[in-house]
């Protein structure tokens, strides 16, 4: 074997992006890829410039933390964060898609707008972006990009027709970019989170009978935490996860089981 276990999650060197890096489970993964050596660029649409709650994490552990504001709504911005990752001096290694967002309403009264803004944040910024970025790593011959999916990408949810619409999408787009991507040396794999206790789930957490209907559905009884994708996301980002193309990987207490 040419890796023992701890070389082979050891991202020494490497340089990761982390979108929705500002809080919950970006900034948990970006802190764990600190953690496991990688400098991070951190994108959302209101990070702010300094002092922000990722590059205290970041630079506590001793890497480097460059943070970059960018709406993911506008797809102008999302070519000139493309643009910029690609004038760096060193090359992107790891691509972690986290950015996201939510809207909720019943299918019938959702509306267009609605419908229009999470679908251009959760999957058509999504694909500008890893193309212009994968195309680099196909240059250099590797890569590691994470997308974020959801339970939503395997079941339809409750009056959020378009982010069930987007995370599906974001299915699809980790297999066919696997397909096309595989045999030239960068990978493209999805965490799928279960239900998470961030601003985005914050209704769902205060309706008591939602959340009580949620924790009964979770095997493992609890909300997941941001820590709780930090394995997963430094497994996909390095060496350990080379031959593993297209995947989809639940961390979900248990609930795509039950």
């Amino acid at each position: 074997m040419s890796h023992t276990f701890p070389q082979s999650f050891d991202l020494s060197g490497k340089l990761a992006v982390v979108t929705g890096g500002r809080r919950g489970i970006g900034l948990g993964i970006a802190e764990a890829l600190a953690a496991a050596g990688a400098d991070i660029i951190a994108v959302s649409a209101n990070l702010e410039p300094t002092g922000s709650e990722v590059e205290a994490r970041v630079t506590k552990l001793g890497r480097e933390c460059r943070t970059v504001r960018t709406d993911f709504a506008d797809r102008a911005a999302v070519t000139e964060l493309a643009a910029e990752l690609g004038r760096l001096e060193r090359p992107v290694d790891i691509l972690v898609n986290n950015a996201g967002t939510i809207a909720r309403a019943p299918a019938a009264q959702h509306s267009d707008a609605d419908w229009d803004h999470v679908l251009a944040v959760d999957l058509s910024s999504q694909f500008v972006l890893t193309r212009e970025v994968g195309r680099r790593m196909l240059e250099h011959g590797s890569g590691k990009i994470v997308f974020i999916a959801s339970l939503l990408s395997f079941q339809g949810g409750i009056t959020v027709p378009g982010y069930a619409a987007a995370k599906s999408g974001i299915a699809g787009l980790t297999r066919a970019l696997a397909n096309e991507w595989a045999g030239r040396g960068v990978n493209v794999n999805a965490i799928v989170p279960g239900y998470v206790a961030t601003d985005n789930t914050a209704a769902l957490r205060g309706d008591p009978a939602r959340n009580a209907a949620i924790l009964d559905r979770i095997p493992a009884g609890r909300w997941a935490a941001p820590e709780d994708f930090a394995g997963a996301a430094v497994f996909l980002a390095s060496a350990a996860s080379d031959y593993v193309h297209g995947a989809l990987i639940p961390v979900d207490g248990g609930w795509l089981g039950r």
